[in-house]
């Protein structure tokens, strides 16, 4: 079959140390069919574009890079549409320069999905939080106990940390259309998930078989979220795109929008350590639904900070981003 089915759609930006691991788990991928690997250097001032070349010079019917020459993101460029825009599979895999899959039989797992359940426009699946220099499991992103579909709402609430951003596999021609609200945000795997729940299905597979780096500063995570202005910065642009998407849908999700808004708000009085804020007011009926965990979170928060500090520096699943 020459036919390329899969397009795998990679960002990389000073990722020198783990561009490698990234592109040999494409590799290692057993599938029955065709698959090509779009990678997108974002004018990385380390070895990695001289790491990918090599890789390309290995395999050039495989991986196909772009190497820019001007850092798009810093020109408010989501770079990762750049891949869309010139994939040729019917499905596009996402996973960044500094994460890697660690199942060999991951892509055969989801086109199989996808073709006998063709109203499922995107599938994902568990993955492992990881320490980056080391590899050693932090956590297990698992937003599921059993394989199941998510509903918008439960998408929407969950926010841009709920699935693996690696885990993503979604179909081709939905990544045409693009909603104003999807098109004008600053991070795209939130927002995307959101898009594609709203024209089909979504399915969680119940497997682990990605990771995904926490701990570098070249990280998305490292690089924005260490610094409070830039997290403030991040959770408006979120609402922002939330109540675009409030329009787009005639505010049929309203109240899921709202309830992730101010949850997102929380985040950002915890770490402003005004946790008596979080009590009272809009927030005092949201802090009584929290679950057990989120509760157990904003007490170490506030009367552990030290220990909070660290795991905030290891652990996504704190901020809820």
């Amino acid at each position: 079959m020459n036919e390329i089915v899969v397009s795998i759609s990679c960002t990389a930006f000073n990722h020198e140390k783990y561009i490698g691991d990234a592109i040999e788990s494409f590799l290692m991928q057993k599938t029955d069919f065709r698959f090509e690997i779009l990678i997108h250097d974002d004018a990385s001032t380390d070895r990695t574009a001289e790491i990918i070349k090599a890789y390309e010079k290995q395999y050039p019917e495989i991986i196909k890079p772009i190497y820019q020459t001007e850092n798009q993101y810093s020109r408010g460029i989501a770079v990762e549409k750049l891949n869309y825009e010139r994939a040729n599979g019917r499905y596009i895999a996402i996973c960044e320069g500094d994460d890697y899959w660690s199942d060999p039989s991951k892509l055969q797992k989801q086109v199989e999905f996808m073709e006998k359940h063709p109203k499922c426009s995107l599938c994902v699946h568990g993955g492992y939080v990881v320490n980056a220099y080391d590899k050693k499991i932090l956590q297990y992103n698992r937003p599921s106990r059993q394989s199941k579909y998510f509903t918008p709402e439960e998408i929407i609430e969950g926010g841009g940390g709920l699935f693996i951003t690696n885990s993503m596999f979604f179909r081709t021609e939905f990544s045409m259309f693009k909603p104003k609200f999807y098109e004008n945000a600053t991070v795209s795997d939130y927002p995307l998930a959101i898009y594609l729940s709203l024209v089909g299905d979504v399915y969680y597979m119940d497997e682990y078989m990605s990771a995904y780096r926490v701990g570098d500063s070249t990280s998305w995570t490292g690089k924005n979220l260490a610094n409070f202005h830039k997290t403030i910065k991040h959770y408006q642009e979120i609402s922002l795109m939330l109540d675009e998407l409030n329009q787009y849908t005639n505010f049929q999700y309203d109240t899921a929008i709202d309830r992730r808004k101010i949850e997102n708000e929380i985040v950002l009085l915890t770490q402003q350590r005004k946790f008596k804020e979080i009590k009272k007011g809009k927030y005092k009926q949201h802090y009584k639904e929290l679950n057990i965990k989120r509760k157990l979170i904003l007490f170490i928060d506030e009367y552990t900070p030290h220990f909070s500090s660290f795991l905030r520096k290891n652990r996504r699943w704190l901020s809820g981003v």
